[in-house]
């Protein structure tokens, strides 16, 4: 399900629109995450937050705990929107699926996107065998949670919301903890990368390991805060994200 994340009203065909940014969301994470970001990007700019099944408006819905087939059904959803000129941007868990749905619309022939934008995981070859934590009992699941830092205490020590939240959280866990990158030839479209300074869990070196992953022109850009910066520095990773589109022909141009 897409949510055009943005309080005005847009005409999708409007000849205003140049570029449709499709984003993924972290582990737990919910497509309401990336509702102000319409309003802090270029009018150019057409947002849509993907809503993964199991999250946000689609609680009532199965969680997937597998990389593939959610990566189809994202696809299916996808494809009715995927024309003109459309990059992804995805973090954490988001970024993986970005990869993953690129690989697959090349592979069935379909649009490609004119940009990727992979945001707090490291790349595949560089990313560290650790041992799993989808599966830990609930109370070493809770640290693990904080130690992660994407959910605040308040919530952590709530019953009731993490009676809903947990399941969500180990299933995505499972999701990326499980996820192996099948050995194909590099993308042809620009992939950016962005990271955070201080993320504990995911170093420059992995980002810049994305390299390999394209044929087409790269960069790592890192910003102030933790694995979460996208929030803390929202601002300037969309005047990032905006520029970097600007050197995209559109749909129009």
């Amino acid at each position: 399900m897409l949510e055009v994340s943005n309080s005005r009203t847009i005409q999708t065909h409007s000849r205003q629109i140049t570029h449709r940014l499709f984003c993924f969301t972290y582990a737990g994470g919910a497509a309401s995450i990336y509702r102000d970001w319409s309003n802090k990007l270029p009018q150019s700019i057409e947002v849509h937050a993907f809503q993964f099944p199991g999250h946000g408006t689609r609680l009532n819905e199965p969680l997937f705990k597998r990389v593939e087939p959610l990566v189809e059904t994202t696809a299916q959803e996808l494809m009715p929107y995927l024309e003109g000129s459309f990059a992804f941007f995805g973090h954490s868990m988001g970024a993986i699926i970005s990869f993953e749905l690129a690989h697959l619309l090349r592979r069935e022939n379909k649009p490609a996107p004119s940009h990727l934008f992979l945001s707090g995981r490291p790349c595949a070859h560089l990313t560290k065998k650790e041992a799993p934590t989808y599966d830990l009992p609930e109370p070493e699941f809770l640290e693990e949670l904080h130690r992660m830092g994407g959910t605040s205490k308040a919530v952590l020590e709530h019953p009731e919301l993490m009676s809903v939240l947990s399941p969500i959280l180990r299933a995505d866990l499972e999701l990326c903890q499980t996820y192996e990158c099948e050995p194909r030839p590099p993308l042809d479209c620009p992939i950016t990368v962005f990271g955070g300074l201080r993320d504990e869990d995911v170093s420059r070196e992995q980002l810049e390991g994305w390299r390999d992953y394209t044929t087409s022109s790269f960069a790592v850009r890192m910003f102030p805060g933790n694995h979460f910066y996208l929030h803390s520095a929202a601002h300037v990773l969309l005047r990032t994200i905006a520029q970097d589109l600007r050197n995209v022909p559109g749909e129009n141009g």
